[in-house]
């Protein structure tokens, strides 16, 4: 679905635009705002949080529980007599998991990235329109036809409005 594209001339144009969308049903979601000048307080467009975090302490998890492994394994694959003692002493453990789980917290952290990265989409960009100088641009995706001919129809209806 391609998106409804909004120029409007000032903040607070943006401002009631959005409200008027949100209160008509859009979700915040579907609405970006790109500007040419940083927006202080941006009220309703805050960003969502995705799902790299928790892949990422997954990722530390799973690094954590390998190394473990691998000390736990390699200390008793070793046919060394030490009257019961362990083979390595448990300081030397602990330094071998601590790094072994930073590494899965950095490879999992770089698989998101390289995975939900714009790069790796061979599509056209997808902001394809910029502002103006002191205009505000909003992207609207909508969720469906009956959407996207609901929210055209309560943009060109107010009067002056922001150009479509």
């Amino acid at each position: 679905m391609t998106p409804i594209v909004v120029t409007c001339p000032s903040e607070t144009r943006a401002r009631q635009t959005v409200e008027i969308l949100v209160s008509h049903g859009v979700r915040r979601s579907a609405i970006q705002l790109m500007s040419s000048l940083p927006l202080e307080e941006h009220e309703g467009l805050e960003e969502q949080g995705g799902t790299i975090s928790w892949l990422v302490v997954a990722g530390a998890i799973l690094g954590g529980i390998c190394a473990y492994l691998l000390v736990s394994l390699t200390q008793r694959s070793y046919p060394i007599v030490t009257g019961g003692m362990p083979v390595v002493p448990l300081w030397t453990d602990g330094i071998i998991v601590y790094e072994l789980t930073m590494l899965g917290a950095i490879l999992a952290t770089l698989l998101v990235l390289i995975v939900t990265a714009p790069l790796m989409h061979w599509e056209h960009p997808k902001n394809a329109a910029s502002p103006d100088e002191g205009s505000i641009v909003l992207e609207i995706t909508p969720a469906s036809e009956e959407g996207r001919d609901k929210i055209e129809t309560l943009l060109t209806k107010r009067e002056p409005g922001p150009t479509v």
